[in-house]
């Protein structure tokens, strides 16, 4: 298995887009079934360079996520990216999870401060750790991890004082020794490009500041999904959408196409890699890539 930020280096020697997908750990048997024996293969297919594989709100998907990295990595021969996040966690207990991510053979870890359960305000447990540059800090301490961050275009949606407060966090989390930067999904590629031409050129940040894209599946389900995560829908792309109403399908194929334009300009703006939220499915993020050539 490959450190992902030796993936990051090679393709830009080649000026290649690094193309990487996001599972989350499913929460019935079926799902997980699913995701293992039909999507995950069908993914492959299109020849990422690595999966990332989420943790769950206060690490409660662990041994799920664990499961999945591992299945990854073995069935598929393809390098798997663990996320592990500080809620919940003490320091031994974080210790004691990258001891058993490593001797699953994985190299890669998105650290991440993590939500509670439940949702609510985040309270860093005794012994533990308050900010994820903390958590960068101690996976490094523990050697032999490549470490991602997580960045966010639009701002992060606890930090009250505004979203260029929120860029200065992601630089603490570099100084720290993250290798590359997954951005949050957004709909407007000017919210990204505002944010690079901050973080690395107001900022000096370094390292591979890489989007994060979903095809949009149905109205309702990313709807629910930005109102989490704190993403905007843009207004032409809301009246859309409401148009579509609840024809699932039409919204699939218009989230198809509204995802492969956006990746196009990305691509031409030089971006070092493409990271797709497939929310669990393939059809559309495996048609995205084939709209781009890259599949």
């Amino acid at each position: 298995m490959h450190y992902i930020h030796d993936i990051y280096a090679a393709k830009a020697s080649t000026k290649q887009a690094v193309i990487s997908f996001e599972f989350f750990p499913p929460k019935t048997d079926e799902g997980v079934r699913n995701l293992l024996d039909k999507h995950i293969p069908a993914l492959c297919e299109a020849n990422p360079d690595y999966c990332s594989v989420t943790y769950g709100a206060g690490g409660s998907t662990r041994d799920k996520t664990l499961a999945i990295v591992d299945s990854i990595q073995r069935q598929h021969g393809l390098t798997a990216l663990a996320h592990l996040t500080c809620t919940n966690h003490t320091r031994f207990e974080v210790r004691s999870v990258l001891d058993k991510i490593r001797a699953l053979g994985c190299k890669n870890i998105l650290a991440l401060r993590g939500d509670p359960p439940g949702g609510g305000e985040f309270h860093n447990t005794p012994g533990g750790f308050e900010f994820a540059s903390e958590l960068v800090k101690f996976i490094r301490e523990e050697d032999g991890f490549s470490v991602g961050v997580a960045g966010f275009p639009e701002g992060h949606i606890a930090n009250k004082i505004g979203k260029h407060d929120d860029w200065k966090h992601l630089q603490e989390k570099v100084d720290a020794g993250a290798d590359f930067v997954l951005t949050q999904l957004f709909f407007d590629n000017a919210d990204f490009y505002e944010f690079r031409d901050y973080v690395a050129g107001k900022l000096g940040v370094r390292v591979p500041l890489v989007p994060g894209i979903v095809s949009i599946l149905s109205a309702t389900q990313i709807t629910k999904f930005t109102q989490l995560c704190g993403a905007k829908i843009p207004a032409p792309l809301q009246e859309k959408l409401e148009a579509l109403g609840d024809d699932d399908e039409a919204s699939a194929e218009f989230g198809i196409e509204y995802a492969t334009r956006q990746c196009e300009d990305l691509l031409r703006a030089g971006v070092p890699g493409l990271h797709f939220y497939t929310l669990n499915k393939s059809r559309s993020t495996v048609q995205v890539l084939k709209n781009l050539g890259l599949a």
